[in-house]
């Protein structure tokens, strides 16, 4: 089985072109991005990555970015899944991974707004991997699990890193969770969460070393359940970034690692990890 690492658009400040110099250099295997807004653009982005030879994740958030609006509808939510799906089409996505609804609405809401986004899905012939974020539908593994358990043909994105803050404590305390979500699991986001924080300042800190190998426990879950499915690829987004997760030094708000840098850290680190464990 082959792991293919994608490089994550989150915090790049220059154009599609420049990125995808930047990921074929750094020896990624595709872009997780949202799709480019202008329609000329996504139709060059989507040439070139067919040149390259590489892989695209849409990446789609309903209303907001990362946190969704909190006044938004259930059906404004939907609107813009269904719009974004529509307009990601040009670029002929693996996926799209979704930071969808809001962790305020109560259950009724959330069923009723994941039983109506799985039709939009299969009405569009794609698959949305719905992912575990703050401030999300999915912002705890309990909401998750009951989630898939009532629809069980939700595809999930892993990012533990929001979990592990949510319930500031290492996610190992739900392990029987863990092991009824990994068959919904369609793809891996891959950053380290502590108990107060969504980002480690460095995994190859000893101070952290707990909360990388819970995390990659949970990731290595993942990839055996789809060897064992006979998948030939399976796919991960080293996903550290701006906006508070990269943190500052007091006063002169210099960021105390370059993301960018860890990111390529961590595919480095996991691609090796990878072959020794699950490659062939």
């Amino acid at each position: 089985m082959e792991l293919k690492v994608f490089k994550t658009y989150w915090g790049w400040k220059s154009d599609y072109s420049a990125i995808v110099d930047d990921l074929l250099a750094f020896g990624f295997n595709g872009l997780e991005a949202p799709a480019p807004r202008d329609l000329n653009e996504r139709v060059l982005l989507a040439e070139r990555l067919r040149a390259e030879g590489l892989d695209y994740i849409s990446e789609i958030s309903t209303t907001g970015y990362a946190i969704p609006d909190r006044k938004a509808t259930p059906q404004q939510h939907l609107d813009e899944l269904e719009a974004k799906i529509i307009h990601a089409k040009p670029l002929s996505p693996l996926f799209h991974n979704v930071m969808g609804g809001c962790d305020a609405w109560p259950v009724e809401t959330q069923i009723d707004f994941f039983a109506r986004a799985l039709e939009i899905a299969d009405r569009h012939e794609v698959i949305c991997s719905f992912e575990t974020h703050r401030g999300r539908s999915f912002y705890n593994p309990w909401i998750t699990l009951d989630m898939v358990r009532r629809f069980p043909a939700l595809r999930l994105t892993f990012d533990i890193s929001h979990w592990t803050v949510v319930l500031e404590r290492a996610i190992d305390t739900e392990w029987d969770i863990i092991e009824e979500l990994v068959p919904h699991v369609q793809h891996v986001q891959g950053r380290f969460g502590y108990d107060q924080g969504a980002q480690v300042p460095h995994p190859a800190d000893p101070a952290y070393a707990y909360y990388v190998e819970i995390h990659r426990r949970c990731w290595d879950a993942v990839w055996q359940y789809h060897q064992q499915q006979g998948q030939t690829v399976t796919t991960f987004t080293p996903e550290c970034g701006p906006d508070g997760y990269t943190l500052r030094m007091p006063f002169t708000s210099e960021p105390i690692d370059d993301f960018a840098a860890l990111n390529r850290w961590i595919a480095h680190e996991e691609r090796q990890r990878f072959k020794k464990n699950f490659a062939g």
